[in-house]
């Protein structure tokens, strides 16, 4: 029991496991996600209601959105922002890992009369032949990737965007980091079973690495009849390392706000947005 508790409690190196799947491609999981992401009340998987119309309505009126736009989001989930955008007359493609959310989305597209080219794929693997007028990635999916794949990442959106094409996106920022503390429990069926149909313990180690500005929430999910691991890291930034990120692969930052919904920024928000530019 003691090699057990130990490895439970043990620190990997940053973003040394990646679990994605676990959450996105997993059919239990992924239905309770679907769930989150369609609570109208709660920013969890998705942001509420109105802060999404409001967004949505930010975003047609900053980047000129009418039938002659191209947009590409990435990490659509149920079709919340790809739906709206395409009422306004936008040519929409959504790319996201789970295909429970895509089956929504794409139902929802049908009712509505809308035409949205929805791909189930891990977003880091899409690929096209199309070009967009702006891509977006909204809820903070960037912090998620390591840095090898957010140059990835910024990479493909620069070859996927027109010439003067935008991307925006949002990130967590410093003072969430300041915020974040060192923990580990555990709790039979964490969050009303969240992780399984069946009796299981959760161990939940949040860790934090000072120098990378990094932290993970290590989730050791024990059934019956096996054990696996989740690992949800984070990446967190200031405005001078997001820039440098985006200059280095091709970008000209265009400006920063506190959200996607366009409000102005503000230097203590635990988040932050940008719009970034092809050159």
């Amino acid at each position: 029991m003691f090699k057990e508790l130990k490895e439970i409690n043990s620190r990997p190196a940053p973003f040394q496991f990646y679990t994605a799947d676990e959450l996105w491609a997993n059919e239990y999981t992924s239905k309770q996600m679907l769930e989150y992401h369609l609570n109208e009340a709660i920013d969890i998987s998705s942001r509420n209601k109105n802060f999404i119309e409001r967004s949505a309505g930010w975003i047609v009126s900053h980047f000129g959105v009418d039938d002659k736009t191209t947009i590409a989001d990435f990490g659509c989930g149920p079709g919340l922002y790809t739906t709206r955008l395409a009422e306004r007359g936008a040519t929409v493609t959504g790319i996201d890992f789970s295909k429970n959310s895509l089956k929504y989305a794409q139902q929802v597209a049908e009712q509505k009369g809308l035409k949205i080219n929805y791909v189930h794929t891990n977003y880091l693997d899409f690929e096209t032949t199309h070009h967009f007028d702006l891509i977006t990635m909204i809820m903070c999916d960037f912090c998620a990737l390591s840095p090898e794949q957010r140059e990835i990442i910024l990479t493909k959106f620069s070859s996927l965007l027109k010439p003067g094409g935008s991307v925006l996106i949002d990130v967590y920022s410093m003072n969430s980091f300041n915020q974040k503390e060192e923990s580990a429990t555990y709790e039979l069926n964490q969050l009303n079973g969240f992780w399984s149909s069946y009796d299981y313990y959760c161990f939940v180690n949040t860790f934090k690495y000072d120098r990378e500005k990094v932290s993970l929430d290590k989730y050791t999910i024990i059934e019956d009849s096996k054990t696996r691991i989740v690992y949800n890291w984070l990446q967190y930034f200031s405005k001078e390392s997001l820039s440098e990120e985006f200059n280095k692969t091709g970008f000209k930052i265009e400006s920063f706000y506190s959200n996607v919904a366009g409000e102005i920024f503000n230097p203590e928000a635990t988040e932050f947005a940008i719009v970034a530019n092809k050159i």
